[in-house]
């Protein structure tokens, strides 16, 4: 039986809320507040936050946009059976991914929609205000995880649909994270109105696999002085993400942040692309693998090469569940514009440094500061 919600709860409203990352994410919470599975992969749950104010994951009210039919109950059965969500999970908390199921809306603009951008974003305004005020929640955390879309040219007469989504988050007055590489509130008019509206937001495209991995190793190339001369990757995926990526131009805006990270931390773009390759056998499962040359002690070429084999939407869901908590936080705390201390989680952040021990201190700082805050 589901705990009554109380006053003062945190609203989560996904858009891309019934893919996998926010169906993992709303059983994988589900199961942590109730004590079936351990919080493995929150960072939020470790020591260095417990002072800092964050909402409780029992406190965390789900619901968002999808253009999708398939309800989250059956997707979590989905991913039970691929292997993603653990046998019995999806039956132990089927009451909590029903109720969220009954919060999406349905997202758009779909094929033949003919609502302008104005009317899009009026009614997805409309969806947030109404969950907020239906569960008496303090503040609601739109977070953008649904597929990635092209980046939108010059001469594109609509925005990109992750930007009106983030324009409905700014008219509904909340905080906003964007955790693809999807353009979001990535617009002069946006960011702007942002900062004038006071609202904190975090993003871009969410580091969970073979970004994170190149922002450990290129600080050891450069702490040790070694020259790095090329690096090239290949990425094998499968699921919504694999037939998205499929499209050279949502591919594009996916490599930029994996490249950034190597040219901010080495001081220049060394040789080598990434490949992204849609291999739909593998479903929610990627692997990723990098190829390093580099020269080391009177010239000697040298080679590293990394294998990385992992389940994105079990590597995101406990990222997601981490920002949802830091930003309600902040949004309560006063914060307000980009987040520079998230960087942590992205490959394409706010500010702040690439490496990834130097984001966690930032982190760290940023847990004292929403501790201080108190």
């Amino acid at each position: 039986m589901l705990e009554e919600r109380r006053a003062g709860d945190v609203g989560v409203w996904f858009v891309g809320a019934r893919g996998s990352v926010a169906t993992t994410a709303v059983a994988g919470c589900a199961a942590v507040a109730a004590g079936l599975r351990p919080p493995t992969g929150m960072v939020t749950e470790t020591p260095p936050f417990a002072a800092s104010g964050l909402p409780a994951l029992t406190s965390l009210v789900f619901g968002g946009h999808d253009t999708a039919a398939c309800p989250l109950p059956k997707r979590a059965e989905e991913l039970t059976a691929a292997g993603v969500l653990p046998h019995g999970l999806a039956d132990a908390v089927r009451g909590e991914l029903t109720a969220a199921d009954a919060e999406i809306r349905p997202g758009g603009p779909s094929a033949g929609d003919t609502r302008t951008d104005d009317a899009l974003i009026a009614s997805f305004t409309s969806d947030i205000t109404g969950f907020t005020r239906r569960h008496h929640l303090s503040r609601t955390v739109v977070i953008n995880v649904a597929s990635t879309e092209s980046a939108p040219g010059p001469d594109d007469p609509r925005p990109a649909p992750s930007s009106l989504y983030a324009a409905a988050a700014l008219r509904a007055g909340c905080p906003y994270v964007n955790f693809t590489p999807s353009t979001g509130l990535r617009t002069t008019a946006l960011t702007e109105a942002f900062a004038a509206r006071g609202l904190p937001h975090a993003g871009r495209d969410g580091k969970t696999g073979q970004t994170l991995l190149r922002s450990v190793l290129a600080p050891m190339f450069v702490q040790r002085a070694l020259s790095v001369r090329a690096w090239s990757g290949t990425n094998l995926l499968g699921g919504g993400d694999g037939a998205a990526l499929a499209d050279p131009a949502a591919a594009a805006a996916k490599n930029a942040g994996k490249e950034r990270v190597l040219t901010d931390t080495l001081g220049h773009t060394p040789q080598g692309e990434v490949h992204i390759d849609d291999v739909p056998a593998l479903g929610d499962w990627k692997t990723a693998w990098d190829h390093i040359a580099f020269d080391g002690f009177l010239g000697s070429r040298m080679v590293l090469q990394t294998i990385w084999q992992g389940c994105d939407s079990a590597l995101a869901a406990p990222l997601v569940l981490d920002l949802a908590r830091l930003v309600a936080r902040a949004h309560e705390a006063g914060l307000s514009g980009p987040l520079p201390g998230l960087g942590f989680y992205f490959k394409d952040p706010d500010g702040g440094p690439a490496a990834l021990a130097d984001q966690y201190a930032a982190l760290l700082a940023f847990a004292a500061r929403l501790r201080d805050a108190r």
